[in-house]
C-alpha cells in the first residue's frame, strides 16, 4: 500500500503486498501502569503475578494480571457520519497476498465475510444473537487512554472522514469524542473525551524499542469484539511495509479487521506500538502484524496535542537509493547515499541549486545511507530549518546550504498538475476516481469511498498504469477506455495500478446511471 512519493519518500524494492486494514500490533505487559491505582495497591498485585525467573529474563505463567491493569485504558472506536457508515471498506487482495491496513469494520452484520466454506463459518453462525444481529452502521476501530483527562490515540485511517466518534469503554461507559488532530504520514490521530470533571484509566508509551523475541499483548476491538486480548511476541524490528520512510514493529499476536489503533503492550504494561497494518493473503490474521514503534509515536502525539497537526522538514526531490551500479557509475566506493531523480520546482531544493543526477551523501555531516534514511532525516528538522546538503556532482563533491520548506501533504502532492497537460473527462467518474497527469502516468487525486474502486483498495496517490490491457500516458487514456466499455455493454474495466513499488491488476466496476 505504499506509494512512491514525490518527494522525500523513496521508491520500494521488494516489498510485500499491502492489506490496509486494521491491524493491532501486540502488546505485553507485566509491569506498572499508573492510572490512579493507589502504589501499595500496584505493588500488592505485582507480588501475585505468576511468572518465573529464567538465565534469559522473565517468563510470564499467564497475563492476566497484566491484562486486569491496562485492558481498562483500552477503547472501541465508533466512527458514522451524518447517521451513515463510513465506507472505508478493507481494500481485499486481487488474487493475491497484500497488507491490509484499514483497519474499521463496516456494515450492517458483525459477521465477518468468508467463503462458504470457510472452516469458522460454523461458528460465527452460532454465536449468540447480540453477536450476530445487525450493527449499527458504523465503521469500528481501537484506541487507548494515553492521560487521566481523557486523550485517547488511534490510527487515522480509523477516525478518517469522521463525523461523529464515539469512544467505549465497555457496554455501559461510552463518550463522545472529537479530534484532536492526525498525521497522514505515521497513521496517527489523537483524540479528545468530550467530558468535564471526570479521570480516565490510562497507559504510557515506553521510552525504548523492545527486544526482538520479547513478548507482547495486543487489546482491541476485532470485528467489533471489544476488550479481546491476543499474545505473541516481537518477530522483528525495522519493517519497511511500504508506507512512507518510516519503519514498523512486526508482532505475532494475532490481530484483525478492528483492531488498528489498538495499543502494543510489553511486560512492564507499557505501549510498545500502536497496530496499524496486517499481512494477510485472506485479509485475516496469519501472524504478521505491524505496529508503529512508541518512540516514533511519542513525537507526533505530543505536536498533535500542542498544535493539531505535524510540520516536518521538506526538501523538495525525487530520489532512489544509490546501488552497486549507480555507486560505480559515480566514481563511489560504496553504495551508500540518495540520487536525485527530479528536482520539485518550486521547492527548497530547486531554489538551492541541487539538480538531477545529484548523489547526496550527508546532511548535516549524518551520513545518508539510502533514500529511505535521506527522508527520515529530513522529516526530523523543522520548516525553516537550514541544512548542509553534501552532493557528489561531476565527480566532485561539494556541500550545498538548503533551506527546508514544509512538508506538503499527499494530497497536495498529488494534485501538483503540470502545467498544460489536459485533466478528466467525465468518464473517469464512473470509476469513482479523480485523477491528475503525473510524469509517471496518471495519479489519483481522490477516491470515491462508496464506488467498487475505494472497496478494492485504490487509494489516492497510486499510479494508473494501464486500463483495458492499454498504456496510460494521459488522463484521455482513461476516458478512451470508459467509452469503449460502454460501447460494449462491460460492467467493468481492468486496471494495472501501481501503489509505491507494487503492481497489481484490479478489476474496477463502473458506477451506472
Amino acid at each position: 500500500m505504499h506509494r512512491s512519493l514525490p518527494n522525500e519518500c523513496p521508491p520500494r524494492q521488494g516489498r510485500w503486498p499491502l492489506i490496509a486494514a486494521s491491524a493491532v500490533a501486540a502488546a505485553t505487559l507485566a509491569g506498572m501502569v499508573y492510572f490512579g491505582i493507589p502504589q501499595s495497591s500496584v505493588q500488592a498485585q505485582q507480588k501475585t503475578d505468576p511468572g518465573i525467573v529464567t538465565p534469559f529474563g522473565r517468563a510470564p505463567l499467564s497475563f492476566a494480571d497484566i491484562v486486569d491493569r491496562v485492558r481498562p485504558a483500552v477503547v472501541s472506536i465508533q466512527v458514522s457520519s451524518g447517521g451513515a457508515s463510513v465506507a472505508k471498506n478493507e481494500p481485499k487482495s486481487p488474487g493475491g497476498d497484500k497488507f491490509n491496513r484499514g483497519g474499521r469494520g463496516g456494515g450492517r452484520d458483525l459477521l465477518p465475510d468468508l467463503p462458504d466454506d470457510h472452516p469458522l463459518n460454523e461458528f460465527f453462525r452460532n454465536m449468540p444473537k447480540e453477536f450476530r444481529g445487525p450493527r449499527p452502521t458504523q465503521a469500528q476501530g481501537s484506541g487507548f487512554v494515553i492521560s487521566p483527562d481523557g486523550y485517547v490515540v488511534t490510527n487515522n485511517h480509523v477516525i478518517d472522514n469522521a463525523g461523529k466518534i464515539q469512544v467505549s469503554f465497555d457496554q455501559h461507559n461510552k463518550y463522545e469524542a472529537e479530534l484532536v488532530g492526525t498525521d497522514q504520514r505515521t497513521d496517527l490521530a489523537l483524540l479528545k473525551i468530550k467530558t468535564a470533571g471526570k479521570t480516565f484509566p490510562h497507559v504510557k508509551f515506553a521510552r525504548s524499542l523492545p527486544r526482538v523475541g520479547d513478548w507482547v499483548i495486543a487489546v482491541g476491538n476485532p470485528f467489533g469484539l471489544g476488550g479481546t486480548v491476543t499474545a505473541g511476541i516481537v518477530s522483528a524490528q525495522g519493517r519497511d511495509i511500504g508506507s512512507g520512510p518510516y519503519d514498523y514493529m512486526q508482532i505475532d499476536a494475532a490481530v484483525n479487521k478492528g483492531n488498528s489503533g489498538g495499543p502494543t503492550f510489553n511486560l512492564d504494561g507499557e505501549v510498545v506500538g500502536v497496530n496499524t497494518a496486517i499481512y494477510s493473503p485472506s485479509g485475516g490474521n496469519v501472524g504478521i502484524a505491524f505496529a508503529i514503534p512508541a518512540v516514533t509515536a511519542t513525537d507526533v502525539i505530543e505536536q498533535l496535542k500542542t498544535s493539531g497537526s505535524v510540520k516536518r522538514g521538506w526538501l523538495g526531490v525525487r530520489i532512489q537509493s544509490v546501488d552497486e551500479d549507480v555507486a560505480a557509475s559515480l566514481g563511489l566506493g560504496e553504495a551508500k547515499g540518495a540520487l536525485v531523480n527530479d528536482v520539485t520546482t518550486p521547492g527548497p531544493a530547486a531554489e538551492a541549486g541541487l539538480k538531477n543526477g545529484d548523489a547526496i551523501l550527508s546532511v548535516n555531516g549524518v551520513r545518508i545511507n539510502d533514500s529511505r534514511d535521506l527522508a527520515r532525516q529530513i522529516a526530523t528538522y523543522s520548516p525553516g530549518t537550514k541544512v548542509d546538503v553534501k552532493v557528489l556532482r561531476a565527480q566532485r563533491e561539494q556541500t550545498i546550504p538548503v533551506t527546508l520548506g514544509t512538508m506538503p501533504s499527499n494530497l497536495e502532492l498529488a494534485k501538483a498538475e503540470p502545467p498544460g497537460r489536459p485533466s478528466q473527462g467525465p468518464e473517469a467518474t464512473q470509476l469513482g476516481l479523480t485523477v491528475s497527469p503525473s510524469k509517471d502516468g496518471v495519479m489519483i487525486t481522490d477516491v470515491d469511498a462508496s464506488s467498487d474502486a475505494g472497496q478494492k483498495g485504490i487509494k489516492v496517490g497510486d499510479l494508473i498504469l494501464e486500463i483495458g490491457g492499454f498504456p496510460v500516458t494521459g488522463a484521455e487514456d482513461i476516458s478512451k477506455a470508459v467509452r469503449e466499455a460502454n460501447k460494449l455493454q462491460r460492467k467493468a474495466v481492468l486496471l494495472r495500478i501501481k501503489s509505491g513499488s507494487e503492481t497489481r491488476f484490479v478489476a474496477v466496476q463502473l458506477k451506472r446511471g
